[in-house]
């Protein structure tokens, strides 16, 4: 049996700006910094090494890798953020009510189905050729979700509200099936914005 774990980056400038953001990219702001700080001394903590380790493309989720653990990683253009066409980096007013369905591809970005496609082949091929048990992958909110609902109906685990930055999705993968053990979302209170 093989362990996931899947990670949110830290927060972005977009984020505190709250502008779109899905292929384009901005970079950790200083509580990004300390989230990434705090989710890295948890896995210290968990005493937790990772045999094979792996980021989206995106800045942002390198960083949130390197900040977190000491280890190699590859750059996985498949677990980058779904693609939000001519409102990236647009203000997040500008989404419309969950589900997001197909409305971004008139804006030449990513039909809903397709992305979580493409985030659960990505996931699945990596952790299958990985010859590791600990697995760590750094990702996206959207992208995180996507492959959550892909897989909900096989774990008894249930997120509450939206995915924190850094937040921690730990999977067991066993018989070509990903089951959700816990959601590890670190206390941040203590952190003041800069």
């Amino acid at each position: 049996m093989k362990s996931v774990y899947l990670i949110r980056h830290g927060q972005t400038l977009f984020n505190k700006q709250k502008k779109i953001q899905g292929f384009c990219d901005s970079p950790l702001t200083e509580l990004g910094i300390q989230q990434a700080a705090i989710a890295g001394k948890h896995v210290l903590d968990l005493d937790l090494k990772f045999d094979d380790a792996y980021s989206s493309t995106s800045e942002r989720a390198c960083d949130t890798l390197e900040l977190i653990a000491d280890v190699p990683y590859k750059r996985i253009k498949g677990l980058r953020e779904w693609n939000f066409g001519d409102l990236e980096a647009e203000g997040e007013h500008l989404n419309p009510p969950l589900p997001y369905g197909d409305f971004f591809v008139q804006f030449g970005g990513e039909d809903e189905s397709d992305f979580q496609h493409r985030i659960n082949t990505t996931i699945t091929e990596l952790t299958k050729e990985s010859d590791g048990e600990n697995i760590l992958m750094v990702s996206h909110g959207a992208a995180i979700a996507q492959f959550y609902r892909y897989w909900l109906e096989y774990s008894e685990v249930r997120r509450k509200g939206r995915i924190q930055n850094c937040s921690i999705f730990h999977y067991h993968f066993k018989d070509d099936t990903f089951i959700l053990q816990e959601i590890i979302e670190h206390d941040f209170s203590a952190l003041e914005e800069k």
